[in-house]
């Protein structure tokens, strides 16, 4: 299971956040053997007054935070990043320096989904990858 939060400019975010959920979530099911029913996005809209970015950073700028049940590798963890950063500068026009992602892994107890804690679930796909 994953949550993802994807913050940024909203003049930049908005037109595009379709596709981006579209290229984002390709990336999570490649990395994580992730099955494609399982997206949950949500899109935090910024304006340029409420979102201070580092310095050497573009409007394009974006926070990806993925909060996820502990498991994957690093290995796969990494490989995510590559995807995200290589189809994010192909299909969308952001450069590698504007995109920061986040992972927070945590015990499947420490989720509740479906009426019960995620560790009494039977999942459909695999964490220790």
């Amino acid at each position: 299971m994953s949550q993802i939060k994807i913050y940024g400019l909203k003049t930049h975010l908005k037109p595009k956040r379709e596709h981006l959920s579209e290229v984002l979530h390709a990336c999570v099911v490649e990395a994580f053997v992730y099955p494609r029913n399982k997206r949950a996005h949500r899109f935090f809209y910024l304006d340029k007054n409420d979102f201070f970015y580092p310095e050497g950073r573009s409007s394009q700028y974006t926070i990806i935070e993925i909060s996820l049940f502990e498991g994957r590798s690093i290995e796969s963890k990494k490989h995510l990043y590559r995807l995200v950063f290589e189809r994010f500068e192909k299909e969308l026009g952001i450069s590698p320096n504007d995109i920061e992602i986040t992972l927070t892994e945590t015990p499947l107890h420490h989720w509740g989904i479906r009426g019960k804690p995620a560790d009494e679930l039977v999942l459909d796909y695999k964490v220790d990858i």
